[in-house]
């Protein structure tokens, strides 16, 4: 039997459906960081996942592994919150909110005019066009019953296209952008604070897990993980080989859920998702000249404050520039908080005035 034109898995047993794709993931995540792409390993792992899934394979990421990679996640981002970011917020509020505010009410409308056009069904297009916090709003995604699959393909064709907009706009002032470097994959870490993230990453993840509380498994994680650290009770140590672990999960799990419909409905919709997220980098950009020109920031620290989402490869852009990082982080953070806290109350209020038609699913 085949499916999209690729020869059916389903006659290799288990293990040998688990190493073609091991096999397949690996030339695929090297391909993506040989080109820079940001997230490449989750990326990588998630492509590879949809090509094995037409090969009409069986598999399947149980609930537990995506669970506890989730829990990970979690930690990585309560590394970000830390006393100086917030600090830096503080000082400005009212600005960062002005930010935030008008970035969450750009992405809401294009989000909404995309699933108002039946470009994708439900709450799908809320979620997908949420400006920040990738990874977290997959999870929630799917935990309020929005279809994850097209939800990952709209973030991160916004966390590619955002990042390569920073990057050209960074060498549009004639400023250094850093090249790929080699990850040390296994850095030496204490083996007691590496213990301890794992402890309370995965064993939040799990309570999460068990709880009635939707997408517990990574806000519960990063709300224990901030709140030690902030107390100077833990030191979150994520060595790069338990994040590509956590990556990899994520990936796979999303990618193996996918169809020949599925993507063909995302074939379909591409050019439209596109220019959607295209029209938000503009928004997000306008208002970094805005905050330039009002409060005297330079124009670079303004636009990667400003940019819709790509956390990290905007910061590895922003430290090598020469912008005002902690600013830049801060934005970011703020964004990013703010954006885990308001999302399922748009996507709720989104849903309720759509009408019925648009809420089925390819």
């Amino acid at each position: 039997m085949r499916q999209g034109g690729l020869p059916s898995l389903r006659g290799l047993p288990l293990g040998g459906q688990w190493a073609v794709l091991l096999l397949v993931s690996v030339p695929v995540v090297l391909m993506l960081e040989l080109l820079g792409l940001p997230a490449a390993m989750l990326l990588g792992c998630m492509g590879a996942a949809i090509l094995v899934a037409m090969g009409d394979t069986g598999l399947r990421l149980g609930p537990w592994p995506f669970a506890l990679a989730q829990g990970v996640i979690g930690c990585l981002i309560a590394r970000a919150i830390t006393p100086d970011i917030l600090r830096e917020i503080a000082a400005d509020w009212p600005v960062f909110l002005l930010g935030v505010f008008s970035a969450i009410g750009a992405s809401s409308f294009l989000g909404w005019l995309l699933a108002r056009r039946q470009v994708l069904p439900g709450t799908a297009a809320v979620w997908g066009s949420a400006p920040g916090a990738a990874s977290a709003m997959m999870v929630m995604a799917e935990a309020h019953g929005a279809d994850v699959r097209l939800v990952a393909v709209m973030i991160y064709l916004r966390v590619v296209l955002v990042a390569l907009a920073a990057t050209l706009v960074a060498r549009f002032w004639a400023l250094p952008v850093p090249d790929v470097a080699a990850v040390p994959w296994f850095p030496a870490v204490d083996p007691a604070d590496l213990a301890a993230v794992l402890a309370v990453g995965l064993g939040s993840a799990a309570l999460g897990k068990v709880l009635p509380i939707p997408a517990g498994p990574v806000l519960l994680p990063m709300a224990l993980a901030a709140a030690l650290q902030s107390a100077g009770m833990l030191t979150i140590v994520l060595p790069p080989w338990l994040l590509a672990i956590s990556y990899a999960a994520i990936g796979w799990s999303i990618g193996l859920r996918f169809t020949r419909q599925i993507l063909l409905h995302v074939a379909r919709a591409l050019p439209r998702i596109a220019a959607s997220m295209l029209a938000l980098i503009a928004f997000c950009g306008a208002f970094g000249l805005l905050l330039s020109a009002v409060m005297g920031i330079d124009p670079l620290t303004a636009y990667l404050a400003t940019s819709p989402g790509g956390l990290d490869s905007v910061a590895i852009i922003a430290a090598a520039s020469g912008a005002d990082l902690a600013f830049v982080m801060a934005m970011q953070t703020a964004r990013f908080l703010i954006v885990m806290l308001v999302s399922p109350a748009i996507a709720r209020f989104v849903a309720a005035r759509l009408p019925a038609a648009t809420k089925r699913g390819p």
